[in-house]
């Protein structure tokens, strides 16, 4: 609740979780009274204009995110449970983890975590890794996260390190851990992370 801590005015992608079937694209708008008329006059006068189907769409999803929320997360939790017993995984990025850097500012700022997280391997092959992605049967490759479908992608933070530094040297994947059964999302992982030991 950014509102609660001093924001102004917060904006924020409802195509993901709120809508939560990745079926529609909207955003949210959320404002103080300060704020609040001359935000809404800006958006009328831009022209801003979802359509009634996203809308409702959007309204739909609202009325299950809690649930889908809590499930996203337990499910990450679960997941990430068995990527640390795993040799070929270097580190797990995910704040709402003690070990994390970042923990003690999301324990403070927030009230839970969502299903999206990042973890980088030990040097390993990267041909070995696109067979692995490629080979998943659960885990569809996409930029988007939010929905209910389980998503991994390899991504390249060390692009970036004029403004972050990253110290990282194998290569780091995000997942965002869908609505599955985690148990049936962890056996698609490990019968394909056999492809890292070079044993398929």
């Amino acid at each position: 609740k950014p509102i609660t801590y001093g924001v102004d005015i917060c904006i924020q992608s409802a195509t993901k979780y709120i809508v939560g079937h990745s079926d529609a694209m909207l955003g949210v708008i959320t404002t103080n009274r300060k704020y609040s008329k001359c935000v809404r006059e800006s958006a009328h006068n831009l022209g801003s204009c979802p359509g009634p189907d996203d809308i409702y769409l959007g309204t739909r999803g609202l009325k299950t995110l809690n649930l889908r929320l809590k499930k996203h997360e337990e499910n990450a939790h679960i997941i990430i449970d068995w990527l640390y017993k795993q040799k070929e995984v270097d580190k797990i990025l995910y704040p709402a983890l003690e070990k994390d850097p970042g923990y003690k500012i999301w324990k403070r700022d927030f009230k839970g975590a969502s299903g999206l997280f990042s973890i980088t391997l030990k040097n390993t092959n990267k041909n070995l890794v696109y067979k692995m992605l490629n080979n998943l049967q659960l885990f569809n490759m996409g930029f988007s996260w939010g929905g209910y479908e389980s998503l991994i992608l390899p991504i390249n933070p060390e692009k970036i390190r004029e403004t972050y530094k990253w110290n990282n040297k194998g290569m780091t994947l995000r997942i965002h851990t869908g609505l599955e059964n985690p148990h049936d999302l962890i056996s698609d992982l490990k019968d394909n992370f056999k492809i890292l030991k070079g044993l398929k």
